[in-house]
């Protein structure tokens, strides 16, 4: 039997292309209406992905008001809220959602996630982010954003912390004994009393142990603290590689840095984000292509790269070649990708601005079978486990992976026709992790 793909649905915002929203036929509103993002989850259950993601953001993206005015991105849900909403319409399908390591305290995401966790039936993941938009720091109270080493360095003591958390309790804790009058054991009770150097947490939780014992531990980011950390805590990694042998390199690095800490390769899975436009013909999916970047306003390019960058470029010559780029607090693997596709392709910065306006990242443009032809090389050449994939627009883009790229990766056997499980580790081949406290009956 062939290798399984594994398959993630990006779906905050619903289209990752700046212009999804203005392609024909397009649900302007679908980022933040309800009904439409019931019948999207409901689609992409009966295709078997994996997990509908839900990405966030803890302001408005730090663009001139020009740029963000064209940008559908300005209002959406609470992950969290709407994903616990959406548990109720579906069964089987993983609910994963963005929180921050830096803004949020670890009781509030050990709570929320584990009470997703038991409201979904065991499908909740945690996508763990430092953040990098310095404007979220002005929505906290601070004046300046955390450094990034020193976020990574709060992050896995976060992670250690809400980890702690989810076993407060053993499985067995709950005797809910009506004769005695006694709900719960005391001696399967777990008093975290955590004091580090970013944080000071007592616990106990006040939710039992989740269903999945945790959530899964997702993560993206491809610096070397990112590696790093995702080698250290994360069971899925959403990765950022544009091209094959990027990929094979992330996995093999990652790969290997889970066996030097003694973990075993199959205990993450990393899926590279993907923009999939498909059609009927090869023309058919480059002209839907060609036109969603042509909806791409110039105002949305030089302030998206200068997010991207992390600098503002709005100063740089337009038909010059990227100037060098210092180093700052904004994401280190998004900036230092973009400057390699620069310098390696000898882009202009108008040209350059012009690419992240619309979508920077890996792209597969084309048939069903080249669709399949793609995803099953990256599979089969350790490039990833599978992808998160990105639509063009909704509800067309959504459609057309789900009626024609699912079935060809299904004839082929590369992808399930049904789940065989019920929980969001059932589906990534994840074991559910023992209690840390109650290694028995825990």
């Amino acid at each position: 039997m062939p290798k399984q793909l594994h398959l993630g649905a990006f779906m905050r915002p619903v289209g990752i292309h700046t212009a999804w929203w203005r392609y024909p036929g397009a649900y302007p509103d679908a980022n933040f209406n309800l009904q439409h993002l019931v019948g999207f989850i409901k689609k992409l259950e009966a295709a078997r992905f994996d997990a509908f993601f839900m990405a966030d953001h803890l302001a408005v993206l730090n663009m001139p008001v020009e740029a963000l005015r064209r940008s559908a991105t300005a209002t959406s849900f609470e992950p969290l809220t709407l994903l616990s909403a959406l548990a109720m319409v579906t069964e089987r399908i993983g609910l994963v959602a963005t929180a921050s390591t830096t803004f949020d305290e670890p009781y509030h995401i050990a709570r929320r996630f584990a009470s997703l966790d038991h409201i979904s039936g065991g499908r909740a993941g945690w996508n763990v982010v430092t953040t990098s938009n310095p404007d979220a720091a002005l929505n906290f109270g601070l004046t300046d954003h955390v450094e990034h080493d020193e976020r990574y360095r709060r992050a896995r003591e976060f992670h250690s912390v809400v980890t702690g958390l989810w076993d407060s309790w053993a499985d067995d804790a709950w005797l809910k004994d009506q004769a005695s009058g006694i709900f719960f054991d005391p001696a399967r009770m777990h008093v975290l009393d955590h004091k580090g150097e970013h944080l000071s947490v007592r616990g106990p939780l006040n939710i039992a142990r989740p269903i999945q014992g945790w959530p899964v531990i997702v993560q993206a980011g491809a610096s070397d603290a990112g590696r790093q950390l995702a080698a250290e805590t994360a069971e899925v990694v959403f990765g950022s590689s544009r091209t094959i042998e990027d990929g094979r390199s992330f996995h093999k690095d990652v790969k290997a840095r889970m066996a030097a800490l003694g973990r075993a390769p199959g205990q993450l899975k990393i899926l590279p984000g993907a923009l999939v436009i498909a059609g009927r013909t090869t023309k058919e999916a480059q002209e839907k292509k060609a036109l969603l970047d042509s909806l791409v306003h110039a105002e949305s390019g030089i302030p998206n790269l200068s997010i991207r960058l992390g600098v503002d470029a709005s100063g740089f010559e337009l038909d010059a070649p990227l100037p060098d780029i210092p180093e700052t607090n904004q994401s280190q693997s998004g900036r230092a990708t973009l400057v390699a596709l620069a310098r390696r392709d000898n882009l202009t910065v108008r040209q350059l601005a012009q690419l992240v306006g619309g979508y920077g990242g890996l792209q597969m443009v084309g048939t069903p079978g080249e669709i399949a032809d793609t995803m099953q090389e990256w599979l089969e050449s350790e490039a990833s486990d599978g992808f998160n994939i990105m639509f063009p627009t909704v509800p067309a883009g959504l459609d057309d992976f789900v009626e024609l790229v699912v079935p060809e990766l299904q004839r082929r056997g590369l992808y399930r026709r049904e789940y065989e499980g019920t929980t969001l580790r059932d589906h990534l081949g994840l074991e559910r992790p023992a209690n840390q406290f109650f290694p028995t009956g825990g």
